[in-house]
């Protein structure tokens, strides 16, 4: 009997992911409880910052199947003797509820039997969905996992939805029971509303305390199914992640789906036909802890020895060398290539650090399967990269990482989406950023991405929700569903680009923070877009132009000059802010120059004299102007990035 189980928690973001990991480490003791922190598989300083999972994070443990009627609940520390008492009353009474509502005594398993339980800690935004995407194909069932406090949310549709697309077995966990506001019945009703499963079927947690998080152990030992035996196979490893190491070159994140694979074989990479001797394997405890082999149904690691980055792919499978050369190997499906939302780019602050930068990149990429980046160059900024993101808080996260992980400061220009342009001529092509637009004249039609968006909601902030759309979006309204009496749905056609920026920010604070959305493209659409260009002392400024719709280019305009009025610094000559459409002058702010009074120094003589020095003045700083370039601080592109 295989007693080997992969599955990965997937949740809303800030439903509690991380911490129910913590508890399950805890329980099974992989952590020593010295060594137990909070957020433990959250290994990123910026993870632990934000409060935010951002990277995929795999963990072994070893679970002690045990008596239903074990203790299920441990007690906050924390807590006063007689918060302690009451709580242990409470969970008596939910323990009870809980042992009685699962049909526990049905399970086939022994008390004692030890199982290997493979988890996959998943990211909640919508930003890092690549991520939640590539660890479902791993695995055979996941924990869906829903606050009780704010019941079912966006991203808790759009996680739910990929996982019942690979065919997951799905076990609903209601999460937070302890805290004083949890409304858990409206949130089972959601959920039984959402899946068509029974109310017996949820079960009932807090990562927090640890309260049924037992209960949930054994029902992934119960319900997810273990992992086909094909041990007698050629081996098939699906890559999901990969990380680098300075002595061990790639370690490849691998789910091995057929075979087994042990240090120093010889293995092949089918899709980069890379070559490579394996250094070592082993899996996740949560650090690398070497193996002697890894075999079907492990999830693991294979040390591949190689240097570059390209050459171990995600979605590449790992084979053994020999096996691939008898032709006894079908490469697995893979994942899908990664569609950016949006792109920026980045420039080095000191040109000769190019070369430094790309090799950050790469390595930031080796990490993070969603980046995608090219080289590019600017007149005015030099040598750079444009670099695709899923949305603005990934923008922020590679920022973060590029500055403490390698110490780059990089200046970033306006992001923008990817636009289709048809062409008098009949050709079509995307551009990638608003200094790719070619003439207007050869220009036919201009196509904006569009998206399905999802809002979800407490139905009193309807009118607020209606209000911020018509007002600071161009959202054409698809439908409303009534989750319940006091939820609800909103679907919209949205441009990306009115998305991707503020929305976020905007629907929180209409919505006290309780509104959630997710979106989809769904395809390219023509729009009145132009391209609004800026101009600094005169010079056209590539990395603020921006491709707009029109009727919004003015106020677009003028929000812009005003900012780069605050932040660039003042010279001996006035500085002239534009922007505008080809020709056509929409907004504009002058920066004043100092003032120096030359002619405090002069006493007596006639005013000629005085005439003839500030004639002199004049004209030098006519020359300063037509000769001298306006020093742009990173601080200006951050401004207009922030928009």
């Amino acid at each position: 009997m295989n007693k080997t189980r992969n599955f990965c928690i997937i949740a809303h973001i800030d439903h509690g992911k991380s911490t129910l990991a913590d508890r399950m480490l805890e329980m099974t003791q992989t952590i020593e409880n010295r060594d137990m922190k909070e957020q433990l598989l959250d290994t990123m300083d910026l993870e632990r910052e934000r409060g935010i999972t951002i990277k995929l994070q795999p963990v072994t443990m070893k679970y002690i199947y045990k008596n239903p009627k074990s203790k299920l609940f441990q007690i906050d520390p924390s807590q006063d003797q007689s918060s302690k008492s009451q709580i242990q009353k409470d969970s008596e009474i939910q323990n009870s509820d809980i042992h009685n509502s699962i049909k526990i005594q049905n399970s086939k398993f022994k008390i004692g039997d030890e199982f290997i339980l493979n988890l996959i800690d998943t990211p909640g935004h919508v930003d890092f969905g690549y991520e939640v995407s590539r660890s479902l194909k791993a695995v055979e069932g996941a924990i869906l996992l829903v606050d009780c406090t704010q019941g079912v949310q966006a991203q808790t549709l759009a996680n739910l939805y990929q996982a019942l697309e690979q065919d997951l077995e799905i076990i609903p966990v209601v999460n937070k029971i302890d805290l004083p506001n949890a409304q858990v019945e409206k949130t089972k009703a959601e959920i039984v509303s959402l899946l068509g499963c029974k109310g017996e079927e949820i079960l009932l947690a807090s990562g927090k305390t640890g309260e049924g998080v037992e209960e949930v152990m054994r029902a992934v030992i119960d319900r997810i199914p273990a992992p086909e035996q094909r041990e007698n196979k050629p081996l098939k490893a699906l890559i999901f992640d990969s990380k680098y190491d300075s002595y061990k070159g790639v370690l490849a994140f691998v789910r091995i789906f057929e075979g087994k694979t042990k240090r120093e074989d010889d293995i092949y990479l089918i899709s980069s036909g890379k070559k490579a001797h394996s250094i070592e394997v082993g899996n996740f405890s949560p650090d690398f802890k070497p193996t002697e082999f890894l075999k079907a149904g492990d999830i693991g690691y294979i040390a591949t020895g190689l240097k570059s980055v390209d050459e171990c792919r995600v979605g590449d499978t790992i084979t053994l060398k020999a096996d691939y050369e008898n032709k006894k190997v079908e490469p697995l499906s893979g994942y899908k290539e990664v569609e950016p939302m949006m792109y920026a780019s980045f420039y080095p602050t000191e040109g000769e650090d190019y070369n430094q930068m790309r090799d950050a990149l790469d390595k930031l990429k080796l990490n993070d399967a969603a980046l995608v980046f090219e080289g590019e160059s600017s007149p005015a900024l030099g040598r750079g990269f444009r670099i695709g993101f899923l949305g603005v808080l990934h923008l922020e996260i590679i920022k973060e990482r590029l500055s403490r992980e390698f110490g780059f400061e990089p200046v970033i220009t306006t992001p923008s989406v990817v636009y289709e342009i048809k062409k008098t001529t009949g050709e079509v092509f995307k551009i990638y950023s608003a200094a790719e637009m070619p003439d207007p004249t050869q220009i036919d039609e201009i196509r904006e991405p569009r998206v399905k968006l999802d809002i979800l909601m407490p139905s009193k902030f309807l009118g607020d929700v209606m209000e911020l759309i018509q007002l600071s979006t161009r959202s054409e309204y698809i439908s409303t569903e009534y989750i319940d009496a006091e939820r609800l749905s909103l679907s919209f056609n949205s441009p990306l680009a009115d998305i991707i920026v503020n929305f976020h920010d905007n629907l929180k604070s209409a919505t006290s923070g309780f509104a959630s959305f997710s979106y989809e493209l769904i395809d390219y659409q023509p729009a009145d877009l132009v391209k609004l260009d800026i101009y600094v002392a005169e010079d056209k400024v590539d990395s603020f132009s921006q491709v707009v719709h029109r009727k919004n280019s003015v106020a677009i305009g003028n929000k812009v000059v005003k900012k780069l009025k605050d932040v660039i610094p003042r010279q001996n000559f006035l500085i002239k802010i534009q922007a505008a459409i080809g020709g056509k002058i929409l907004a504009r702010e002058n920066i004043r120059p100092f003032r120096k009074d030359v002619t405090a120094g002069m006493y007596g003589g006639d005013i000629t004299r005085k005439r003839k020095l500030l004639e002199k003045q004049k004209k030098g700083k006519s020359r300063a102007k037509q000769s001298g370039r306006v020093e742009i601080p990173q601080k200006a592109f951050l401004e207009v990035l922030k928009k």
